[in-house]
């Protein structure tokens, strides 16, 4: 039995067939349904779990080769949401990009985990390296 890390077995599964390249999506919980990727929901109620908790659990087991978000994220949010959420990309490889140009990306990718997150353009897609 798991007793630490990431319990939630879907969430398990998907990041098991992840490969070299391809991408995940982390969502909020208003984004779009896309019905050709599979999609884990793992939202609770407003607000809970957020993108940022569900990165912070995925990357010490997952190789992060680069990260995007919509580059509208930069003026919609605080100065410490934008911190918090740097803080925790670290020095992978970000691209900021035009929120259209970030949901072209979506249906490329292997899943989505959606989350209870509400933070503004706080959605990111991850590679694998």
């Amino acid at each position: 039995m798991l007793k630490s890390g990431i319990l939630n077995p879907h969430v398990l599964n998907l990041l098991a067939r992840i490969r070299h390249t391809n991408t995940l999506v982390i969502s909020d919980w208003a984004f779009p349904f896309w019905p050709q990727i599979e999609t884990v929901d793992i939202s609770l109620t407003h607000g809970i779990p957020t993108v940022l908790d569900v990165l912070g659990l995925i990357k010490p087991v997952f190789q992060i080769g680069r990260i995007w978000q919509a580059e509208e994220f930069l003026t919609h949010n605080s100065q410490e949401t934008l911190a918090k959420f740097n803080g925790i990309f670290g020095d992978i490889p970000l691209t900021r990009e035009a929120h259209l140009d970030f949901k072209k990306r979506v249906p490329l990718a292997i899943g989505l985990i959606r989350t209870g997150d509400a933070t503004p353009y706080g959605n990111v897609i991850i590679e694998s390296a």
